[in-house]
């Protein structure tokens, strides 16, 4: 007997069964597949995070070095506190700019709660409440 004669001869109980259960392993599988796929990717993310970390101290100890040649060439010419005032307070400079800048960023991004999507999940509700009157959204 074939399996098409074998789903003919089941009743409607026994197929919406036998479904549910297909349907079952399927979600199952799926659910699985995204896992794997999601620690694969997480572990992918977690090393480039690794080396982003080890590329901002091999940035940091470089400028450090470069801000140690700045000192001495300034020497110079100059004595070497001076040198090394001068050096210090151009680094004292770009860490106000930088930070008046990041402070700009941070206002111009005003709340952090998701306000369009509050706005929606409210939309919604109220269309589950009464969903008639919002039939044409």
């Amino acid at each position: 007997m074939s399996e098409q004669e074998e789903l003919r001869d089941r009743s409607i109980g026994e197929l919406v069964s036998r479904l549910s259960s297909d349907l079952s392993t399927l979600v199952h599988q799926e659910i699985d597949l995204a896992k794997a796929e999601v620690t694969q990717k997480g572990k992918k993310a977690g090393r480039g995070a690794g080396m982003f970390g080890g590329a901002g101290v091999a940035g940091l100890l470089a400028l450090i070095c470069l801000s140690i040649t700045a000192i001495i060439v300034l020497n110079a010419v100059m004595r070497d506190w001076l040198a090394a005032a001068i050096v210090s307070l151009v680094w004292a400079a770009v860490a106000a700019v930088l930070a008046l800048r990041g402070r700009e960023e941070l206002r111009e991004m005003g709340s952090p709660v998701p306000e369009q999507t509050v706005t929606t999940i409210k939309e919604d509700v109220q269309w589950a409440k009464n969903p008639k009157s919002s039939a044409g959204r």
